[in-house]
């Protein structure tokens, strides 16, 4: 049966196979909860895909038909975000739950504190609420629009999403040029799935992202920043830079870095962020922590490179030039994706750490290697090594060598217990003798 507006395809529990304890612990909580209270709850988006496709999710998303002021009053531990998309935040000590209300199309808002739209398409602010049947016409892809209901624990599926997933086919819902000047961040949603799951664009959705590329132009900076998060951190980092530079969007989250890259196509640079993308896919592969603020460096490392070099020519000191340089880079970045300075400021370090690891006389050396920033400097020095920068390999191994002949203690490491010293008795100040 072909799936439509009317009639779904319905999957039960038999059908599906997917476990319910498969499902997180405290996404299951905040689903009984909402149908106990008598709502309709249910597990949404990447979760159910993931399900089906035998992965385990990283995040569970919850839709519902109770208003986020009602998820609020259900759950004690709940939070209310957003402005644009007004939502709750259930959370479970680190883990956070989130809680949309079920969507209905703009036609039906009252008022326009529900629903803006700009000009050219993009939604400002998407509040008004409805069902399931209308909250499905609302979401991107065909694979993102199943809904697992914890009434009956059934899959819900009204747009063919089930048959996409078994042909690997990344589909949009409706017209896809309308959806992406709706919200233009879809683009890097599409290559951040065609990516990680190894699906392929459907032709009407992939056609037009290079015509298209320019409207992210309009996404906050802010953003485009999380989207980077999840772009570099799905463990297909190296594909998704592939895919972003292909259909020309990547120039529009880093601009100098693409400038840089089409002016030595195929180069050492190319090569560098290359090693990079592929070291953190391993480590996300292997469940290493991955820093932000490493691949920012790598990005940017040529633009930041170009403009030591122009204030070095007007006279400042090699490290001094850096340091401006640096900053004036990154104040630059910052108007497309808005780097948070906790991360910029490691960047920084990272760079400064290039020129201060050319250093290795007297004692500089073990004072370096106890620095915070020390490892990743170290880091990224070696992988500029290996990605074929001249003079790099010798140091790289001199430090590699350092490093074994003086390993640094860990912080954590326990120290020798410090014999307690009994207190001090404090001396009675004596009273000046009277005059009299």
């Amino acid at each position: 049966m072909t799936p439509s507006e009317e009639e779904p395809l319905i999957l039960d529990a038999e059908t599906h196979g997917v476990p319910l304890s498969k499902i997180d612990v405290n996404a299951r909580k905040v689903l009984n909860r909402l149908h106990e209270a008598g709502f309709r709850a249910c597990l949404v988006g990447g979760a159910v895909r993931d399900l089906l496709l035998g992965i385990t999710p990283k995040d569970f998303d919850v839709a519902t038909d109770a208003t986020p002021d009602e998820v609020k009053r259900l759950f004690r531990n709940a939070r209310l975000i957003g402005r644009r998309f007004r939502l709750a935040h259930i959370r479970y000590g680190r883990d956070i739950i989130e809680v949309a209300t079920f969507r209905a199309p703009h036609e039906e808002a009252i008022e326009d504190a529900e629903a803006l739209v700009e000009h050219t398409g993009r939604i400002l602010r998407d509040n008004v609420y409805g069902s399931l049947e209308q909250d499905v016409w609302r979401r991107d892809f065909t694979v993102n629009s199943l809904y697992y209901d914890i009434a009956d624990n059934a899959i819900i599926d009204y747009t063919g999403g089930v048959a996409d997933l078994r042909e690997g086919i990344l589909r949009m819902i409706g017209d896809s040029e309308q959806r992406y000047h709706e919200d233009p961040v879809r683009m890097l949603r599409a290559v951040r799935f065609a990516a990680k799951l190894g699906f392929r664009i459907d032709p009407e959705a992939e056609h037009i992202l290079t015509d298209l590329a320019h409207l992210l132009q309009g996404v906050a900076p802010a953003r485009l920043f999380e989207e980077f998060l999840k772009l570099m951190h799905a463990g297909a980092a190296f594909d998704t830079f592939e895919m972003l530079r292909e259909y020309q969007l990547f120039g529009q989250l880093f601009p100098e870095t693409e400038e840089m890259l089409q002016q030595d196509e195929g180069g050492l640079f190319e090569q560098f962020i290359r090693n990079a993308l592929k070291n953190t896919d391993k480590r996300v592969a292997e469940g290493k922590p991955v820093n932000p603020a490493f691949l920012v460096a790598v990005f940017l490392w040529r633009p930041v490179v170009r403009a030591q070099e122009v204030q070095i020519a007007e006279g400042l000191p090699p490290f001094v030039a850096l340091q401006k340089a640096s900053h004036a880079v990154l104040s630059r970045e910052v108007k497309h994706v808005a780097v948070p300075k906790r991360f910029s400021i490691q960047s920084r370090e990272i760079w400064e750490l290039q020129q201060r690891l050319r250093g290795t006389r007297g004692k500089r050396p073990l004072r370096l290697i106890n620095e915070p920033r020390f490892r990743a400097g170290y880091d990224f020095l070696c992988l500029r090594a290996h990605s074929g920068e001249d003079g790099l390999m010798a140091l790289c191994e001199w430090w590699t060598k350092f490093q074994e002949e003086n390993p640094v203690k860990s912080k954590r490491e326990p120290s020798a217990p410090r014999r307690r010293q009994p207190p001090r008795r404090r001396s009675r100040r004596k009273k000046p003798a009277s005059s009299a």
